[in-house]
């Protein structure tokens, strides 16, 4: 990991465009310009290939931003900004629709991402809509076209179960667990992100190399692959989901804490997107959750960690429609606790931020309360 985050640095200094932006920041939704592509894709490849406990979504969005930017950039098109703005939504849209597996996720996260009023939202959703609908054709397929292969969003083998009284009563204290945890991510991968401009190799290769130790530690003290705490999770997902119970609570433990610690520096100074990492950790903690609090049933736990986690990106309906999908058939029964978890999280996750931001204010532009002296 620390041979990617070198790869990583010299991206993010030497290419235009800085490689992106680090997971940290969010998502993303800007348009890319073509020039600074290239250094999105080096920085993207070495961050995912080379374990970066990262996603690879946002890198996703700014390829397809600038693919469709270079596509018109002999049109008459590529001089009116307006134009540019809605192709370069529509093309992240048409990328972003591949890795979810579902057009409606990338509609959704562009919805929400543009906070856009109604003129916007005709003019740019839409557009995002139908491209993600063509670029959902990719993986269909269409006529005597099977289609390209690709993992199915919703995890397998999951039962719908019924909620339980004990169920909605975990609900909140579980997902509240869960969003201070990955706030506390974000505010390491914060203070990382500060740290990086000004010691940008030694920042990020110090961060592969402390995502490295913790993916090793991880293997030594479970006896599991590292490939755990490395990469996104995407591949230990569904074995969390489906045999979470098998799991020793000692090892979902070293899971979370060496995970989340490779997920926190990670988040600071290499190239990806911030989503799945979250809902793999979320899950994991309410695995873990589900083999210690009474009455608490592993299905349920697992809907309130995803998302919870996956409330961290700041988009309620974007989390709780991708919570929904990843559940399958068993989201039937459990959307009540994966909307109340979404909220949940979300509402910490204000309340630290502005708990932050008024102690971070001055001591003399803090407000004056009735029975201070003037």
């Amino acid at each position: 990991m620390g041979v990617a985050g070198g790869v990583v640095a010299l991206a993010v200094r030497h290419l235009p465009g800085r490689a992106g932006h680090p997971p940290v920041e969010g998502v993303g939704a800007g348009a890319t310009r073509p020039v600074e592509v290239p250094g999105v894709v080096i920085a993207a490849v070495a961050s995912l290939v080379g374990g970066a406990v990262v996603g690879p979504e946002a890198p996703l969005i700014a390829i397809g931003s600038g693919l469709a930017l270079l596509a018109i950039r002999r049109t008459r098109r590529s001089t009116d900004p307006s134009s540019a703005t809605i192709l370069a939504a529509a093309g992240s849209a048409a990328a972003i629709s591949a890795i979810f597996g579902n057009p409606l996720v990338a509609a959704v996260i562009f919805l929400e991402v543009l906070g856009l009023a109604r003129p916007q939202l005709m003019f740019v959703v839409l557009p995002c809509l139908l491209s993600s609908g063509v670029g959902g054709l990719l993986f269909t397929g269409l006529g005597r076209w099977s289609g390209l292969e690709i993992g199915a969003l919703a995890i397998p083998e999951l039962v719908p179960v019924r909620l339980a009284l004990w169920d909605v009563v975990w609900t909140v204290p579980l997902a509240c667990a869960v969003a201070l945890g990955t706030a506390l991510m974000y505010a390491v991968g914060r203070r990382v992100s500060q740290l990086a401009p000004s010691r940008l190799l030694v920042t990020t290769v110090g961060a592969g190399l402390v995502a490295g130790l913790s993916a090793c530690i991880y293997a030594l003290v479970s006896d599991r692959s590292p490939a755990e705490v490395a990469l996104s999770g995407q591949a230990t997902l569904p074995l969390i989901a489906s045999d979470g119970g098998a799991w020793p609570a000692g090892t979902l433990l070293a899971l979370v804490l060496c995970k989340g610690i490779a997920y926190a520096v990670c988040l600071g100074t290499f190239r990806g997107g911030p989503v799945f990492p979250a809902i793999v950790l979320g899950a994991a903690g309410g695995a873990l959750a589900a083999s210690v609090l009474p009455g608490l049933t592993p299905l349920s736990a697992l809907a309130i960690g995803m998302a919870a986690g996956m409330a961290v990106t700041g988009m309620p309906v974007t989390s709780v429609v991708l919570v929904v999908l990843l559940l399958g058939d068993a989201a039937s029964t459990q959307m009540p606790v994966v909307i109340l978890s979404v909220v949940v999280a979300l509402v910490v996750q204000e309340t630290l931020s502005g708990r932050l931001r008024h102690a971070s204010l001055p001591a003399e532009s803090a407000p004056v309360t009735s029975g201070a002296a003037p």
